[in-house]
């Protein structure tokens, strides 16, 4: 075993003895290169390895990863690895967000990771889809996200109460009430949760009543609607939450097929939202 500082070139050489391995998966490339690029490439005893022929038998993704990131690197490089042990390489369960955050002593580290990759999503992608390749959100962001949002701890809580109370799923809840506590920290946000858990003696056309009842419905399969989607969630959230505070009404919560993910209000009618 070495260490060597990998070139994007050398990478490529190296790639040329990939004779018997699985195939490349282009996302996986792109996730690697783009640490690389946002400079979170770490040295680890995880590398590539060479059999006794010179047969490249693991690492194809991280040189094919400098390779497209175009930067040196150091990489862990085995030689005269056994052939035979190729069948056990890989085989371990990879380390998630949750486990990084939980490592780190972070409470409720499951929900906290998986709100923290929605909210990279809301501030970097907001109106394309949270699912696939493209949302893949490395751990090293997770813990860069939370340096810089460290108030999504307080807002797990409320996202699980709000879950408890009508069904909207835990990262949409903690996301939009972290979001909207930051921008207007001159509501009393007890009034909007209080309202959204328990619908009590709230009138029809009250937008914490709107949202409450379309995700209950939405949980219970009446609206034909996903039941689970953080992304529509969140939205619905926004929306009901902007009416709010702007003393609207709103009977009916629906998503249009193009429609953007709003934008926080900053407006207040009063006696609605500081007061209501």
């Amino acid at each position: 075993m070495e260490i060597l500082d990998v070139s994007p070139e050398l990478a490529t050489e190296w790639l040329t003895h990939n004779t018997s391995n699985r195939p490349l998966s282009k996302g996986t490339v792109q996730q690697l290169a783009a640490q690389i690029q946002r400079g979170e490439w770490q040295l680890t005893h995880q590398g590539i390895a060479f059999d006794e022929d010179g047969v490249l038998i693991d690492g194809q993704h991280r040189l094919a990863a400098i390779a497209k990131a175009g930067v040196r690197v150091p990489l862990t490089v085995t030689h005269d690895v056994p052939r035979t042990a190729f069948t056990v390489m890989d085989t371990g369960r990879k380390r998630t967000g949750r486990d990084t955050l939980a490592l780190a002593g972070e409470a409720n580290a499951n929900y906290l990771a998986a709100a923290l990759r929605g909210l990279h999503l809301y501030l970097n992608v907001p109106n394309s889809a949270w699912s696939g390749g493209s949302s893949v959100t490395s751990n090293d962001q997770l813990l860069t996200l939370l340096e810089k949002h460290p108030a999504m701890r307080d807002a797990v809580p409320h996202g699980l109460a709000l879950n408890r109370g009508c069904r909207i799923t835990i990262t949409a809840a903690t996301i939009g009430w972290y979001l909207t506590t930051e921008a207007r920290p001159d509501i009393d946000q007890s009034l909007w949760r209080e309202g959204v858990i328990s619908g009590a003696m709230l009138e029809v056309g009250d937008p914490r009543l709107t949202l409450r009842n379309t995700m209950l419905k939405m949980a219970n399969g009446d609206t034909g609607r996903r039941r689970d989607d953080s992304r529509e969630h969140l939205l619905y959230y926004l929306k009901s939450w902007n009416a709010w505070v702007e003393g609207r009404n709103m009977k009916l919560l629906r998503r249009s097929p193009n429609e953007t993910m709003p934008r926080i209000s900053n407006q207040t009618v009063e006696g609605t939202g500081s007061g209501a």
